[in-house]
């Protein structure tokens, strides 16, 4: 089973779009909401990012929602 964690927030489409792809498919993901979670939003920017989704799926990084991506690392 991968890990897969998504960094959303509250006012995302593609956020959304990307969360419920991942449940149409079956996977499980943990869900970092840098809109509500402080940390959350400070973990995501120490790694460079600024903006959501950001997908981590195990050691691989997808930004933004992109299907044929997540297809190929899932």
């Amino acid at each position: 089973m991968k890990n897969i964690k998504i960094y959303s927030s509250n006012t995302c489409s593609n956020c959304t779009a990307a969360k419920e792809y991942l449940k149409e498919k079956g996977y499980e993901y943990e869900e970092k909401n840098v809109s509500t979670d402080q940390a959350a939003k400070k973990e995501l920017i120490s790694m460079g990012y600024m903006g959501v989704p950001v997908i981590m799926i195990d050691e691989d990084v997808v930004v933004g929602f992109n299907k044929s991506k997540l297809d190929e690392l899932l």
